[in-house]
């Protein structure tokens, strides 16, 4: 079986043909060539350059390499093609098993309006699904609607081409972006309109069916923590539905898919107002992300289904009742205190917690790319309820060792230890509605300062040969400067001054870049590793953190930045530039936009200023950190 997919959800499909004794073929971009699973498939066939559109959403490369390797099925795992029923239709008209739902189902359900408009007796958020797609006419229905309400792409999800528009002044550029967002992610500028419904939670329901007509119901998922309107935190059961409602909602969600003659994986998303009433959403014909939440709580592996569904055989004769609770975090490469802006770079270390699920696809050493996106694994927890599933997650997120890159770990232990979210008390404007979550203790943790000076002074043998000698290294830690002063005192022992305040150090242990030592007799293992530029990456009890060496002496010939200038936070695309030279801005104005790693990115004015240069136009490409406009 050939697998049109990278990352973690590919290394999972793998595992289960695996345990199947099916063999497999990895395709792959330049970018992904000494991947995880790329090594992990039995064979593997380049596909071409990194942008998706010459890689994995090139349909007929992927076909040609199934036929090319002598497989007999693909499976699309999810987001790239799963769910484009023209790619699909090509799979079966090239004599191969497409593992997922039939064309015609993808197809009905790849349009959120005509989806809506096509279902019988399922609830959906009064809107405006209308042919005419002019701003007149779009003003006009939004009016009646009311304000807020949300743009929504018709074709995709992911949050693409999605806005939310608090009044009838913000409406045409609302407009104006999602179209252009849905345009590029999805090839269709379609939007439909819907009534905000006020603070909601996003339940969605796993469904599964044979090509016997047989459909069942799995059970729902909570998926109400979101940021950039994606999932980050999901769980079963929810919280919010009393027996009754879930009932009902399951019986939809069934009903959903005996209307589209469904088989294989599928799941029916639903947003659920303060009273409990329930709407109608969007249908995913293919595998979710956090499908592995589901297969927890019922002990059925999804992707083991789809695989026997494909060769035609019918669901198992059984009953399957979710039990327990199951509870997932998904960890990006982003910054949660800038916008959570996706990073790129080298992973220096990467270890993953032992005692709970880890869907993944990365390893030490793996460099995260700007062309697809930064997530990067799950962590999977399950307790007998919602309490000790979310404290074993926690612990789990506490044990991760991820060095190199900025990431979510610390933010999404925010906000699974808030009492809000403790107390179920949530919606998907969570997130917005605490941003205490986005401030991070910058306070460095005294293990980490001292053990990054061990690992910069190194092996200095005649220093450690010199008990008088102290010697002095100082780090910032965000844009605190603090002091480590370390001297030698006996065998495997140092005096520390770390700032002000004294400790008695002992090593006990060193292997790699780990070192155990203790401080005052407290004992602990800490992993130091060195990045570019003079920064120590450094994995503590207390979390990860960059520490940045200040070196003591002037560098020749050192650059300062021009104060006014706007960087480009990563490679990427202009996609518009809504300012000229010469232009008065206020602060906090929209400058240029800038789509990198399938999300738009607004560059805003820090103060109010005249714009004095402007370096990039619509459709240039642009490096990391190219200024792209300067501003007095």
């Amino acid at each position: 079986m050939l697998i049109a997919n990278r990352g973690e959800i590919a290394c999972r499909i793998i595992r289960t043909c695996r345990e199947m004794g099916i063999a497999t073929v990895a395709v792959y971009a330049d970018a992904d060539a000494q991947a995880w699973y790329v090594e992990m498939a039995d064979e593997a066939v380049h596909l071409g350059g990194n942008p998706p559109g010459e890689s994995y959403l090139n349909g007929e490369k992927i076909i040609a390499a199934a036929l090319r390797s002598a497989a007999d099925a693909i499976h699309p795992g999810y987001g790239f093609l799963a769910e484009n029923a023209d790619f699909a239709q090509a799979v079966i008209d090239a004599g191969l098993v497409f593992i997922g739902p039939p064309p015609e189902a993808i197809a009905a359900m790849g349009k959120k309006r005509a989806a809506k408009q096509m279902l019988k007796g399922i609830p959906v958020v009064p809107g405006y699904m209308g042919d005419d797609q002019s701003d007149a006419r779009m003003v006009v229905e939004a009016a009646q609607i009311g304000y807020p309400m949300m743009v929504k792409a018709s074709a995709g999800g992911g949050g693409k081409g999605m806005r939310q528009v608090e009044t009838p002044e913000e409406l045409p550029a609302a407009l104006e972006a999602a179209r252009r967002e849905a345009l590029q992610a999805f090839g269709d500028d379609t939007l439909i309109l819907e009534r905000v419904i006020r603070n909601p939670r996003h339940i969605e329901v796993q469904i599964f069916g044979d090509q016997l007509g047989n459909i069942i119901s799995l059970g729902e998922r909570e998926c109400t923590i979101q940021r950039r309107h994606q999932k980050i935190i999901e769980e079963t059961p929810s919280t919010a539905l009393p027996p009754f409602r879930r009932a009902e909602m399951c019986a939809a969600a069934v009903s959903v898919g005996a209307q589209l003659n469904y088989y294989s994986a599928g799941t029916v998303e639903f947003l659920v107002d303060e009273d409990r009433n329930f709407y109608f959403m969007e249908m995913n014909t293919r595998l979710q992300v956090e499908h592995p939440i589901t297969e927890e709580a019922t002990g059925v592996d999804l992707v083991r289904w789809q695989i026997t569904v494909a060769e035609g055989y019918p669901l198992p004769e059984m009953d399957v009742y979710p039990a327990g609770h199951a509870i997932e975090a998904r960890i990006y490469a982003e910054d949660p205190a800038n916008e959570f802006l996706p990073v790129i770079g080298k992973i220096l270390h990467w270890h993953e917690p032992d005692e709970v699920r880890v869907d993944s696809g990365v390893r030490s050493g793996d460099t995260v790319s700007v062309y697809y996106d930064p997530m990067l694994a799950k962590i999977i927890a399950y307790g007998e309820h919602r309490e000790g599933a979310i404290r074993r997650l926690d612990y789990a997120l506490s044990q991760l060792q991820f060095l190199g890159l900025r990431n979510n770990v610390a933010f999404l232990r925010r906000v699974l230890l808030h009492p809000d979210h403790l107390a179920g008390n949530i919606s998907t404007t969570f997130i917005p509605q605490h941003p205490d979550l986005l401030h991070e203790d910058t306070t460095p943790d005294p293990f980490g300062l001292i053990a990054a000076a061990l690992a910069k002074t190194g092996g200095d043998a005649q220093w450690r040969n010199n008990a008088n000698r102290p010697v002095r290294h100082t780090f910032l830690v965000g844009e605190e400067a603090h002091t480590v002063a370390l001297t030698v005192v006996g065998k495997n022992g140092y005096a520390a001054q770390v700032d002000n305040q004294a400790y008695t150090v002992q090593v006990w242990g060193e292997r790699a870049s780990h070192i155990t030592l203790s401080l005052n007799g407290h004992r602990q293992t800490v992993t130091a590793v060195p990045g570019d530029d003079e920064t120590w990456w450094v994995y503590t009890r207390a979390g990860s953190a960059m520490y940045r060496w200040v070196n003591p002496l002037p560098e020749a010939g050192s650059a300062h930045e021009t104060h006014g200038s706007l960087h480009a936070p990563m490679p990427g695309q202009v996609r518009a530039v809504l300012v000229t030279v010469g232009q008065q801005v206020a602060e906090g104005d929209v400058l240029l936009i800038l789509e990198a790693m399938k999300m738009e990115h607004r560059i805003k004015a820090p103060y109010a200023g005249e714009v004095t240069a402007i370096h990039y136009a619509v459709d240039d490409s642009v490096p990391a950190e190219a200024v792209l406009l300067e501003l007095k």
